[in-house]
């Protein structure tokens, strides 16, 4: 049995992208950790990727990221210390972007290099977002294009044109600060980040236990054309497949996008979008609003129903 307090307000009995901890009636800590090896060989575009997709849990629960803290496994005998160098800088350049303070951290000597953040964040404990305030009606809107899982796996292969690595890089770099300060002007129910579980799998957590469905339109998810190319070529990660293998049971449908489409759905991402879910009335207005405050994508990609409860249909148009 886990310790319990009336103070927390998301905890590990509903698993969420962040935990929540009521301070006062008008301030709630949000608080989640994050990190993993390298998915760049630049150290300094490491760093900030790592950062940022730190910072997103926060912004998916709504809140305002405030301080954070290093975690750092290095192989001391196997890489200079100008490595660890550039991956704190690169941290710290994102940290600063999101006017998030460091204030402190830890790092350990491993064979394997690993790094990220924990990250505490403040809102209103009337406005957490959670992933399971679904309501039938509800719009599905997405915030960054899908494919960096199989960009990432040809980039390891040393497949990907330079112009390439740094449009991606650029991408998972890219906070959603902006996403998260826009959808905080309108009436969202619920909201997750897109990270290694892929789409399917993050919007399958939404709708498990929801009593609800969700309708997906497999031509309005914004896809990198590369991956694509790349999808064709074999070129997906092992998360995909694990991906696949665990939430496909919940998915009606695979077989009407091509076949690509569908395993890209399930593409693990690093640092990807967030997914909200907002009534209809608003839907088409929060998007326009996401993309003229600059926002990578903000495509409506499909529905929350009544009914199959519990399932997600993947349509192809």
């Amino acid at each position: 049995m886990f310790p319990t307090d009336e103070n927390v307000l998301v905890g590990l009995e509903k698993a969420d992208d962040a935990g929540v901890y009521k301070v006062s009636d008008q301030l709630a800590l949000i608080q989640t950790v994050d990190f993993f090896t390298p998915i760049v060989d630049d150290p300094y575009w490491f760093g900030q990727i790592a950062a940022a997709n730190a910072l997103s849990d926060v912004y998916a629960m709504g809140g305002v990221p405030k301080t954070a803290m290093n975690l750092m496994a290095f192989p001391l005998k196997e890489m200079d210390l100008s490595v660890f160098r550039s991956i704190i800088e690169g941290g710290i350049a994102k940290l600063r972007e999101a006017g998030v303070v460091l204030i402190g951290g830890h790092s350990v000597e491993d064979k394997e290099l690993k790094y990220g953040l924990s990250v505490t964040g403040f809102i209103h404990p009337d406005r957490v977002l959670t992933k399971k305030n679904l309501l039938p009606g509800d719009r599905l809107i997405l915030t960054k294009p899908l494919g960096t899982g199989v960009i990432n796996t040809a980039i390891k292969a040393n497949m990907a044109p330079p112009e390439l690595v740094e449009r991606v890089t650029r991408l998972m770099a890219a906070l959603n600060r902006k996403a998260a300060e826009v959808m905080s002007q309108y009436p969202v129910h619920a909201c997750t980040d897109i990270t290694g579980f892929g789409f399917l799998g993050h919007l399958a957590e939404m709708v498990e236990g929801s009593g609800f469905g969700a309708v997906v339109h497999a031509s309005r998810i914004p896809i990198l054309p590369e991956a694509v190319e790349y999808g064709n070529m074999g070129l997906f990660p092992a998360g995909a497949y694990r991906n696949k293998a665990f939430r496909a049971c919940m998915v009606d449908g695979l077989s009407e996008p091509e076949p690509v489409v569908s395993d890209l759905l399930f593409d693990p991402q690093t640092s990807g979008g967030l997914l909200i879910s907002v009534p209809a009335g608003p839907a088409e207005e929060l998007a326009s609003a996401l993309l003229q405050e600059g926002v990578d994508c903000a495509a409506l990609v499909g529905e929350i129903v009544p009914e199959p409860v519990g399932r997600i249909v993947v349509e192809a148009s």
